[in-house]
């Protein structure tokens, strides 16, 4: 049996939908499974064992060998049996129906039922979506294939090459010890409302340096450059360091938050990272809802600032005043932090 599985086209989305993969390898287990994503997608996937194959697939990429014409090439010559769609976009929905597959599973949203032979939908309060945890609507599709119950632990790999390239950060920037660095997450793909202000990004650093002797360091990706510079440059602190000067990769990142003692993040792809790796991680909410990125791991805080305009789910702000990680203090910030570290340093004493 052939099965191909579109995965997410967002980072977290696709740290979300590894119990997914892993019901699925665990019930075909027997079948070829070939998994359909974008390049970041693979990049953080990378090393699980699920998989037997990877088709790098992004429909506006410059490099067109990876557009959609090439790759129902690639499917319709490998003739999938199935097709798994994660994401709930039409065109998932025309790629896996054009695919050849006989049996199509995902969501009826957006048009897409007449594409699909096994559907389920997402609940609706009037009219947006309920909010549900991403991960268990992923876990829906597999179980309405007939996958045993699966654990609800979302799991990731780091490879040699992202160790190393850790490593020799630590050693450049003369890094103490993973147990004493707390990462910070600054930025968000999808979009600028989810970014907490650079001022209280700079207050919380010099706050965990003075007060509980933790050293920082900042990642970023390619566009987040500028603002973990202007980080370090404000701070001016010795145990605040960044990524800004390093060639940047989400290998890294997963590497850096596998051995940190913690990580602070806005809602973005990163912070999923912690839960996979089983470190403590307090996320910053803003214009989304905390239940669709809820995956249940004990030792995540979610803190968000009520506002009568949200949660918005927007991009941008459309009343210019962002209040919901405005007024999201610095002090709330901070106790949850020094809280989750109490709680997981009484735990490791005990164990």
């Amino acid at each position: 049996m052939k099965i191909a599985v579109f995965l997410p086209n967002w980072v977290g989305d696709a740290v979300m939908a590894t119990p997914t993969l892993r019901a699925l390898r665990n019930h075909y287990s027997s079948a070829k499974l070939t998994g359909v994503m974008r390049p970041a997608i693979a990049e953080t996937l990378a090393g699980l064992p699920w998989l037997d194959e990877v088709v790098l697939f992004d429909p506006r990429a410059t490099d067109h060998s990876i557009r959609s014409l090439p790759l129902l090439r690639r499917l319709r010559a490998d003739r999938p049996d199935m097709a798994v769609l994660l994401p709930n976009s039409l065109r998932a929905g025309i790629l896996g129906w054009l695919s050849g597959a006989s049996r199509r599973v995902g969501y009826a949203q957006y048009g897409r039922g007449p594409l699909l032979t096994v559907q389920s939908k997402l609940k609706k309060v009037g009219r947006r979506f309920a909010p549900t945890p991403t991960m268990d609507c992923y876990l829906k599709l597999a179980y309405l294939l007939g996958c045993p119950a699966e654990p609800p632990r979302t799991e990731l790999r780091t490879l040699s090459e992202d160790e190393a390239a850790a490593d020799r950060v630590w050693q450049q920037l003369e890094l103490p010890p993973g147990n004493e660095v707390v990462v910070v997450n600054t930025g968000a793909a999808y979009g600028a409302a989810k970014n907490w202000p650079v001022d209280h990004i700079v207050e919380l650093s010099l706050q965990l340096v003075r007060q509980r002797n933790m050293a920082i360091l900042i990642i970023c990706g390619p566009q987040e450059r500028q603002t973990a510079l202007e980080i370090t440059s404000r701070t001016n602190h010795p145990r605040i360091k960044s990524l800004a000067d390093q060639t940047v990769s989400i290998g890294l990142s997963k590497a850096c938050i596998r051995r940190s003692r913690l990580l602070i993040s806005t809602d973005s792809g990163p912070r999923h990272f912690a839960a996979a790796f089983d470190v403590p991680v307090v996320t910053l909410y803003g214009p989304t809802d905390i239940a669709w990125g809820d995956t249940r791991y004990r030792h995540a805080v979610h803190l968000q600032h009520d506002v009568p305009c949200g949660p918005c789910m927007k991009r941008i702000c459309p009343l210019q005043h962002h209040r919901c990680m405005q007024d999201l203090s610095v002090q709330r910030v901070f106790h949850a932090v020094e809280e989750l570290l109490a709680k997981t340093d009484a735990e490791r004493a005990v164990a």
